[in-house]
């Protein structure tokens, strides 16, 4: 692919390329190069750019307002050079930037609070000689972080006003509601341990509570609410013994019950089957993280419970279920809810919630075990990935992960797995391919009646499409919802780069989500010039993709 670019010297002896908005650019790390100079007002032209740094040199000056036309930018690192001036506004509209680092500079002023720039660490912002606001010390009054005695000050008076609320209130409201509750919470108490002993139990477990001391408690890890108190008895008794009424799915890792706990609040717990060998610490350790990871593509872990052998999850509960019952199980309607914009938001949020996981969690995550039954759908029908709790968590500096065991489901697990048992994000790529084909097609990974006992989804779409006939993989229900089969084809484009059987040659989930955004944007015009899949063969096809 040609790109247009221009030679200009702006650091000391050093010669760079900037590219032009035609470029299509979108990697540059130029740090620990002792560059030195002001930072070009240009490089806010490269909107395909996703990833710049420029750490760790000698550069001075403001940071140029221009780089709110970094669309595309997901990595943007700034550190330990002599910049100065306010942090730019502009940074704020950065829908995509997951990592920001402007440490270790000469930066002054408030930290601004739209967008995404208030919710990175503070190490992100520490060591510059004036920055203030979220995360770090609060602005004065003149736009500069508070004095040490100033904030000392204003946090004895706090505390001072609260140590006297509290007594008031306590020397009236104390002796009188404390004996009227222990007295109520008593009674409570021996009317559900008489109720829990009533109820049945499912499976091939026992509970038994009397040789379990109580203290034994579900951990909230969550910043938005506050650390809730459930005992193992709160969540049998909300399943009604863990019963076959309140079981609504079960997979590899285990069982999940619908439940409704006392407060009205509706969750989902998992009930994990046993994995000897795995101590205490270590799954409290990895709950405890996995708790603390947010995003509205993911579906968050309320907390966990242990007891004796037992592990359960407590998950927030998506009304309607898996991608995979919805788009597949004709007895509940099957993909008669799901037109052609309900799958392209399932597509791009699902999309969203992987690369989440994959880029900006650190350590990073691999899934393991992508998959349209691990993808849920909430009231909106937005696509939450689940099941990413299971996964091990990677080192950021560990390019692979070795299993001793094969991980994933038949139909989703990518041909290398099978030489080398080596479970690395462009694995999950490949699983999220075939997702993606199972939203275009409404076809099943598997299924002996459609494709054989010895080929699946994969198998049968890349046939078809060496045969020039793509018209045939996707689900007749969409070719007449949507005006034209143009929109269709581009999808499909991008499931089969995922699709590649050569993991280098797969697209990172930054640049899939790079794929949509630039579908969004393209008008109908463009696409229809585009390149055609129906006409195009795999070689064309891949040796295009690379140019």
């Amino acid at each position: 692919m040609a790109h247009s670019c221009s030679t200009t010297r702006i650091y000391s002896g050093m010669t760079v390329y900037t590219f032009t908005t035609n470029g299509s650019m979108i990697f540059l790390d130029l740090a620990y190069n002792s560059l030195s100079g002001d930072i070009p007002q240009k490089f806010g032209s490269m909107s395909y750019l996703q990833v710049l740094n420029l750490g760790h040199n000698k550069l001075t000056g403001n940071i140029p307002d221009s780089f709110g036309g970094l669309k595309a930018i997901g990595v943007l690192d700034l550190s330990h050079n002599d910049l100065q001036g306010f942090l730019p506004g502009s940074l704020g509209s950065l829908s995509f930037l997951s990592d920001l680092d402007v440490s270790n500079n000469n930066l002054t002023g408030p930290i601004p609070s739209g967008g995404q720039l208030t919710t990175f660490p503070q190490s992100r912002y520490e060591n510059n000689s004036g920055l203030c606001g979220v995360p770090l010390p609060p602005c004065s009054s003149g736009g500069h972080p508070e004095s040490y005695n100033t904030r000392r000050k204003k946090q004895s008076v706090e505390v001072g006003m609260v140590i006297g609320i509290t007594f008031f209130i306590l020397c009236v409201f104390g002796l009188a509601m404390a004996f009227y509750r222990v007295k109520k919470y008593q009674q409570k108490e021996e009317q559900r341990e008489k109720y829990i002993e009533s109820l049945p139990t499912s499976g091939s477990s026992s509970w038994k509570l009397s040789g379990v001391p109580e203290p034994l408690s579900i951990n909230i890890a969550t910043f938005e609410k506050p650390l809730r108190k459930l005992t193992f008895a709160h969540l049998l008794e909300a399943t009604n013994g863990f019963s076959a009424d309140s079981l609504i799915g079960s997979g590899g890792f285990g069982e999940v019950y619908k439940a409704q706990l006392g407060d009205g609040c509706v969750v989902a717990i998992k009930k994990l089957i046993h994995v000897t060998g795995q101590g205490d610490r270590e799954f409290m350790a990895e709950m405890e993280t996995i708790g603390k990871i947010k995003h509205r593509n993911l579906v968050p872990l309320l907390g966990y419970c242990r007891i004796g052998e037992e592990r359960l999850l407590v998950y927030e509960y998506m009304k309607w279920g898996s991608l995979e019952a919805v788009l597949h199980d004709r007895s509940k309607g099957g993909c008669s809810r799901l037109d052609w914009a309900a799958r392209k938001k399932i597509a791009i949020g699902s999309a969203r919630g992987l690369a989440f996981l994959h880029h900006s969690c650190i350590p990073h995550i691999i899934h393991r075990d992508m998959k349209s039954s691990n993808v849920l759908l909430d009231e909106n029908f937005e696509a939450r990935v689940s099941d990413f709790g299971m996964a091990r968590l990677v080192n950021a500096l560990e390019t692979h992960l070795s299993v001793s065991t094969l991980a994933g489901t038949p139909g989703y697990v990518p041909p290398e797995y099978y030489q080398s048992f080596r479970c690395t994000s462009k694995g999950d790529v490949y699983s999220y391919g075939v997702i993606l084909l199972e939203l275009l097609s409404g076809k099943k990974p598997i299924d002996s009646a459609e494709f054989g006992d010895d080929n699946n989804l994969v198998g049968w779409a890349k046939q078809l499409y060496r045969e020039k006939r793509c018209n045939e993989i996707l689900d007749p229900e969409l070719m007449t919802q949507t005006s034209g089969e143009s929109k269709l084809y581009q999808y499909l484009r991008i499931a089969f780069e995922c699709l590649d059987d050569r993991p280098f040659r797969r697209p990172t989930m930054i640049q899939v989500m790079a794929m949509f955004k630039e579908l969004q944007v393209d008008s109908e015009s463009d696409i229809l010039d585009g390149l055609s899949l129906k006409d195009a063969s795999i070689d064309e096809f891949k040796e295009e993709s690379s140019s």
